[in-house]
C-alpha cells in the first residue's frame, strides 16, 4: 500500500475550512463498503519518485479503477502518497512547495476551480514545480445533494479552469469535497472518466491549534497509519479562525519520519498505474 499524504481535512470533517457551511453528509469515503468495489487481482510493486509529473508514465486503464473510492494504493511497496487539498486560501503553499523541494519528496494537489482562479500564481507554481494535480470540483459543494447535471458542471468546469490557468490536466484524478459520496454521485463522476480518490489518514491539521491540533499530533497520526500505499490527507490553506497552517508546519517532520521508517514517496499516478 502506498502512503498518500492528502492535505485536506479529517475523514469526519475533511475540507471544512474550504467552505463556510458544512452540510450533513449522507455518506463518507470511509464508509465505502456500501459502494461497489473492484477487485485487485495483484498488487504490483511501485517505484518511488523524487518529483511529480503531470502525466502518467504508463498506460492508464481507468475502467478498472471505477466503482469505488480509493483509500490507499494497492501495493506491497513501502511508498506513501502525500496529497494536499486546495479549496480555501493558499497561505501554506509557499512553505509546502519549499519543504517538498528541499526534502526531494513528491505529492499530489487536488485543486478546486475557485482556488485556481483566485490564486492563479500559486496553482501555476504547483504545476511548474512538477507536482501532479487532481480535480476537487469548482467550489466544493456536497456532491450527494447535487443533480447529475450539477455534478457534471462541477467536474467539467473545474477541469477546464485548471487546464486554462496551469496548462496541466487534472484528469483522471478526482476527490469528493468533504470526502462525501454516494452510489449515484460516484457513478456520475466515474462516467466522466474520473477515478475517485479518498485517503487513508486525515491529519486534522485543518482543525487548527484552537482544536488542540499540533505539528506533533499530525506526525503521530500519519505514522500511526503508516503502511504500504497509505494516502495522507492535508490542506494547503490556513484555519479560518486561528490562521494556523499546521499541515505546512508539520510537513518537514512528517517527511523525515516516513523516510526514517524506510518509506519513499509517489504521486497518485502510482494508483493509476495499477489499473
Amino acid at each position: 500500500m502506498v502512503a498518500v499524504l492528502l492535505l485536506c481535512g479529517g475523514v469526519l470533517g475533511a475540507c471544512s475550512s474550504e467552505s463556510s457551511t458544512r452540510p450533513t453528509p449522507t455518506s463518507r469515503v470511509v464508509a465505502s463498503t456500501s459502494q461497489p468495489t473492484t477487485t485487485q487481482t495483484s498488487q504490483p510493486a511501485l517505484t518511488s519518485t523524487t518529483r511529480a509529473t503531470t502525466t502518467t508514465s504508463s498506460p492508464v486503464h481507468v475502467d478498472t479503477l471505477l466503482g469505488r473510492v480509493w483509500q490507499q494504493i494497492p501495493t506491497t511497496s513501502h511508498v506513501v502518497a502525500l496529497t494536499f487539498d486546495a479549496g480555501a486560501n493558499g497561505n501554506g503553499v509557499p512553505s509546502i512547495l519549499s519543504t517538498l523541494q528541499s526534502a526531494g519528496a513528491t505529492a499530489t494537489f487536488f485543486l478546486t476551480g475557485a482556488f485556481t482562479q483566485s490564486f492563479p500564481d500559486l496553482a501555476r507554481g504547483i504545476v511548474r514545480d512538477g507536482y501532479r494535480v487532481g480535480n476537487h470540483s469548482v467550489d466544493h459543494p456536497h456532491f450527494p445533494s447535487l443533480t447529475d447535471a450539477q455534478i457534471k458542471a462541477e467536474v467539467v468546469n473545474a477541469s477546464a479552469t485548471i487546464t486554462a490557468v496551469t496548462g496541466a490536466s487534472a484528469a483522471p484524478l478526482f476527490r469528493f469535497p468533504y470526502g462525501d459520496s454516494d452510489v449515484r454521485s460516484l457513478a456520475a463522476v466515474n462516467g466522466l472518466g474520473y477515478v475517485a480518490v479518498g485517503w487513508t489518514v486525515d491529519t486534522l491539521g485543518w482543525e487548527g491549534s484552537s482544536a488542540g491540533v499540533t505539528p506533533a499530533s499530525i506526525v503521530a497520526r500519519v505514522m500511526a497509519n503508516l503502511r504500504p500505499g497509505e494516502i495522507v490527507l492535508m490542506h494547503v490553506g490556513s484555519n479560518p479562525t486561528d490562521g494556523t497552517t499546521l499541515d505546512a508546519d508539520a510537513l518537514a517532520s512528517v517527511i523525515r519520519s516516513i523516510k526514517a521508517a524506510g518509506y519513499s514517496f509517489v504521486t497518485l499516478d502510482a494508483l493509476l498505474s495499477t489499473g
